[in-house]
């Protein structure tokens, strides 16, 4: 009996923290999906507006500056997150403020000495290493807006902690980028010229930052009460945030140049314009990175409570269901910009960056790959292996690196993407295999084997019917004939997908709930009408 009411209880909790991931996500992804369109609105304008060697400038300046941002970090964002996340779930408020407060003063200072350096080594960096004068200036205004930067991510660190994660979104995801698009137009309009990309992404960054504070202050007033804490207990959480950070400051700086290291190589080897055309096709491909971010926002913080109240059987329930979702989602994106690379670049960026088709293939599969090692990523985070992250990034990293320059002078932007892609498979597999060691979890269902089987007729469907589309025609005819293959393709996928019965109680009582909740909302505004008549 004891087990069994155990069980109820852990099926019940379970329950509650998959609808409490899902309706998080309903109301984040319709925030980040309008973000999505304000940033890429953004990009495209620069990439349209100015072409690609300005649109290479600021891809370049935007990666050097994220560099410097993670140095001044110190690991810290990573830190508050976590062990507010911890203390919160043993309610002691008293530790949650000092992590908080001991956190913010460091990252004050070390950001001040970031931009200060950024500054002054920004000639260095754009006439001795990619030998363009044109990034000084890029470089110099990006520098001032460190501080500002790590105070906004800071702050949007506790929130997600306080698993405000609505808010964390409107502001980072919404609200951050509608200001970098409003005043970008408003610069351009006014003849600020190039340097209306860097200001609108500064103004972008201020304004986010103020709404956030105001929001710290006035809906989390917990955060700026006095604390009480013994000299002695500062010391060890002093050591203990220190000790799981510090890795992270490499970690992010790996992290962060991982992910750049072929825009780096790119820009060493080739010029700009080749950089431009080839960061039209990566954000293309961190689509599939769209819906894993969703889950993520809530997913570390309830896996990191559960595992502050010993529940190991909630924690693998969530991360295998989490995984099982993100395939369900992302491998009919993947399928499509597989098999529609240069429509996806046209309709965003323009013939002028097609060149970067092939590229596009080779990102999206390692993005695939890097969709669900994010769930492996935060598992191991958990537990508090953060060395462990940092030497497998190292590693990984040396090895994309030199496969870039290996690959780049001879293949270009092509051989960059097929570094990456290996790179992110292989930091895949070795996060996998740690996880099922130090946690003996693993985050895979005998049913995702079905979705994958799911796939496969729409896909070859698709890519068979698309052999005898014309490729003359109208602009406009071109984009309804995609329109009507993707909506035949998705239309398939879900019937094989319920047909296959991939989906279990868990999936099904989420979509009750969702279904539940769209008639509610619909009686809702019918009585609203009725009451209006």
């Amino acid at each position: 009996m004891p087990n069994q009411k155990a069980k109820k209880l852990n099926q019940k909790e379970l329950n509650y923290s998959f609808k409490l991931i899902i309706k998080s996500s309903m109301f984040i992804f319709l925030l980040i999906f309008l973000s999505k369109a304000i940033t890429y609105s953004y990009r495209v304008i620069i990439a349209r507006f100015y072409g690609p060697e300005v649109y290479g400038l600021f891809s370049l300046g935007l990666i050097i500056f994220l560099w410097f941002v993670v140095f001044s970090s110190l690991g810290l964002l990573e830190g508050i997150l976590r062990f507010v996340s911890f203390y919160r779930g043993r309610k002691d408020m008293d530790k949650v403020r000092f992590v908080i407060r001991y956190s913010f003063v460091i990252l004050i200072f070390s950001s001040i000495v970031s931009g200060i350096l950024l500054y002054f080594l920004s000639g260095l960096i754009s006439n001795y290493i990619f030998h363009n004068s044109g990034l000084i200036v890029f470089l110099k205004i990006f520098s001032f807006m460190i501080p500002a930067y790590m105070m906004l991510y800071a702050l949007l660190s506790v929130m997600q902690a306080f698993e405000k994660i609505k808010t964390h979104s409107f502001i980072s995801d919404f609200l951050q980028n509608l200001i970098k698009l409003s005043s970008f137009i408003i610069l351009i309009f006014i003849g600020v010229n190039i340097n209306s990309v860097v200001f609108s992404y500064f103004i972008g960054v201020l304004g986010a930052l103020i709404i956030a504070f105001l929001y710290s202050k006035y809906k989390l007033p917990e955060i700026f009460q006095s604390f009480k804490i013994k000299k002695k207990d500062k010391i060890i959480l002093r050591k203990e945030l220190f000790s799981y950070s510090w890795p992270l400051i490499v970690l992010g700086l790996i992290s962060n140049i991982m992910p750049y290291i072929d825009s780096f190589v790119i820009g060493f080897f080739k010029d700009a314009s080749a950089v431009g055309i080839y960061n039209a096709a990566v954000p293309i491909a961190e689509l599939i990175l769209l819906f894993p971010n969703l889950f993520m926002r809530l997913f570390f913080p309830l896996v990191t409570r559960e595992f502050s109240k010993k529940n190991l059987s909630i924690v693998r329930e969530l991360s295998k269901q989490i995984v099982k979702w993100i395939l369900i989602i992302n491998l009919p994106l993947f399928v499509l910009i597989i098999i529609f690379p240069g429509a996806f670049i046209n309709i965003l960026f323009g013939a002028e960056y097609l060149g970067a088709e092939n590229s596009l293939r080779f990102l999206s599969i390692g993005f695939l790959f890097t969709s669900i090692s994010v769930v492996f990523y935060s598992l191991i985070s958990m537990i508090g292996k953060s060395k462990i992250i940092l030497i497998n990034t190292i590693i990984i990293s040396v090895i994309d690196l030199i496969l870039n320059i290996i690959l780049v002078p001879k293949y270009g932007i092509t051989g960059a993407a097929f570094s990456t892609m290996l790179g992110q498979i292989a930091l895949t597999l070795i996060f996998f295999i740690q996880v099922k060691y130090y946690t003996s979890i693993v985050p895979l269902k005998r049913k995702m084997l079905r979705i994958f089987i799911s796939i496969i007729p729409p896909a070859l469907t698709l890519y068979y019917i698309n052999r005898f589309i014309p490729e003359t025609g109208s602009k406009t005819l071109q984009i309804l004939y995609l329109f009507l293959q993707v909506l035949f393709f998705g239309l398939l996928y879900l019937l094989i997908i319920f047909l296959t019965k991939s989906l279990d109680k868990n999936d099904i009582m989420i979509l009750n709930s969702v279904k539940k909740k769209i008639k509610k909302e619909e009686v809702v505004v019918i009585k609203e009408v009725k009451r209006e008549l």
